[in-house]
C-alpha cells in the first residue's frame, strides 16, 4: 500500500512537531524514494519532500484526526512528484500507440523477445523504458506495481477513474514490455520468443 503505516503517534506536542518528528523519521525515507521514483529526478525528489513537510509543519496543529494527516503526507508527496514530471517532461500519449503490439487474429499480443537472461541490461532498459512514459502513465504504474497501491486509490490520487487508471496501467505495462523487446532484439545474444 502506498500508506502502509502513515498515521502520527506518540504524545504530540502542542504544535503537533513530535508527532511530525517521529513520522518523518519514520517514514522519510520511502516518502524520498517514492517522490524519485515518480519524478525520476533526486533534486525534484528531494524538493517535493520537503515542500510537503515545510507544509505539513504549517497546518499539523490544526489537524484533527492525525491518521489522515499521515495520508495526506504520502498524496501529497506523490501528487508533487507526479505534477512536476508531468510539467518538466510534457510527452505526447499517442507515442505509446506506437509501441503497443497489435493483437492477433486470437485477440492476443504477438510472442516478443526473451530477454530474460540479461538482468543488468534488464534493469537499465527498464529505467529507461519507465522514464519515457508519460506522467500519468508513470505514476500509475509506479504507484500499483511498485508501491502496491490499489486502482482506486490511484484514481484518487490523480483525479480521474479507476477505468481510466486500469487503462493507463494497461497501456504503461504494453508499453514497457514493448520497449524492453525492442531494446533486447538488438543485443548481443541468442533470444528465444515469449
Amino acid at each position: 500500500m502506498v500508506d502502509a503505516d502513515p498515521g502520527l503517534s506518540g504524545e504530540p506536542s502542542a504544535d503537533g512537531s513530535d508527532a511530525l518528528e517521529q513520522f518523518v523519521e519514520r517514514h522519510g525515507a520511502h516518502l524520498y524514494r517514492l517522490a524519485l521514483h515518480i519524478s525520476g529526478a533526486e533534486s525534484d525528489a528531494m524538493g517535493v519532500v520537503e515542500d510537503t513537510l515545510q507544509a505539513a509543519v504549517a497546518t499539523i496543529g490544526s489537524c484533527a484526526d492525525p491518521s489522515a494527516f499521515g495520508s495526506w503526507i504520502y498524496r501529497s508527496v506523490i501528487r508533487s512528484a507526479h505534477d512536476g514530471r508531468a510539467r518538466r517532461r510534457p510527452v505526447d500519449t499517442a507515442v505509446l500507440d506506437d509501441v503497443v503490439p497489435p493483437l492477433n487474429a486470437d485477440g492476443h499480443f504477438e510472442p516478443m523477445i526473451d530477454w530474460s537472461g540479461r538482468i543488468e541490461r534488464q534493469a537499465q532498459a527498464f529505467v529507461a523504458a519507465i522514464d519515457e512514459l508519460p506522467a500519468d502513465y508513470r505514476t500509475a504504474l509506479i504507484l500499483h506495481d511498485v508501491e502496491g497501491a490499489s486502482k482506486v486509490e490511484i484514481a484518487e490520487i490523480l483525479g480521474t477513474d479507476v477505468p481510466v487508471v486500469a487503462a493507463r496501467l494497461h497501456r504503461a505495462r504494453l508499453f514497457v514490455r514493448s520497449r524492453l523487446s525492442r531494446h533486447f532484439e538488438h543485443a548481443s545474444f541468442t533470444p528465444s520468443t515469449a
